[in-house]
């Protein structure tokens, strides 16, 4: 069973980024480690099927559901969540990774797991410009059915309305501001900056 590192260690190097499905968070994370390429990202782990190019262990870590069930028993999830009928998690392992700057990009309900075992982290929510420009990514995608994309959509309402638990929000609407907001962000990875659940935004928030 992996162990945990000390929580100072966790909380000093670790930028949580969620949001809703098709927000553009990988964009926006890969922009940032072309800048930052100090920063690690987190490999999650997922019970879906393995997408056309995707590479296990690099891209998740794919397991059966008796596979993540098993880790699930065993305590070595840091967080761990349900989407669109998959499992998706993070490994408690992933954090020896986080000694300069680790990245998760999670789910909401995996992002609140988070903050309860890891208050020091910083949390950011990507949120789209507008419920039509997320309908607009989500089709341009090419991956879903249409009934998949309504689900998403239905799912994202629900995201939407979870935002001002976060301090910091950023809005995509463009991507090179964006990249810069969440590159002034992963710059206070080092400082006290725990997120305030239920709390107004806070100054790192755009809109």
């Amino acid at each position: 069973m992996a162990t945990t590192p000390a929580r100072g260690a966790i909380e000093l190097n670790l930028l949580v980024v969620t949001g809703p499905s098709g927000v553009g968070k990988g964009t926006l994370i890969r922009a940032l480690r072309e800048r930052a390429p100090q920063l690690a990202l987190s490999t999650s782990a997922t019970t879906r099927s393995p997408r056309p190019g995707e590479v296990d262990g690099r891209d998740y870590h794919f397991m059966t559901p008796d596979e993540f069930e098993r880790h699930v028993e065993q305590g070595e999830f840091l967080e761990h969540a349900t989407y669109a009928g998959n499992r998706y998690g993070t490994l408690r392992s992933e954090l020896e990774r986080a000694r300069d700057g680790l990245v998760l990009e999670i789910e909401l309900q995996g992002a609140r797991q988070v903050r309860q075992a890891v208050p020091g982290a910083v949390q950011v929510f990507i949120a789209p410009p507008s419920e039509a420009a997320l309908r607009e990514r989500l089709e341009g995608r090419g991956t879903d059915t249409p009934e998949q994309i309504e689900g998403r959509l239905a799912r994202a309402k629900e995201e939407l309305a979870a935002r001002r638990e976060f301090a910091h929000v950023i809005v995509n609407d463009d991507l090179g501001r964006a990249v810069d907001e969440l590159a002034r962000l992963a710059a206070t990875i080092g400082c006290s900056q725990p997120s305030t659940p239920g709390g107004p935004p806070g100054e790192g928030e755009s809109e």
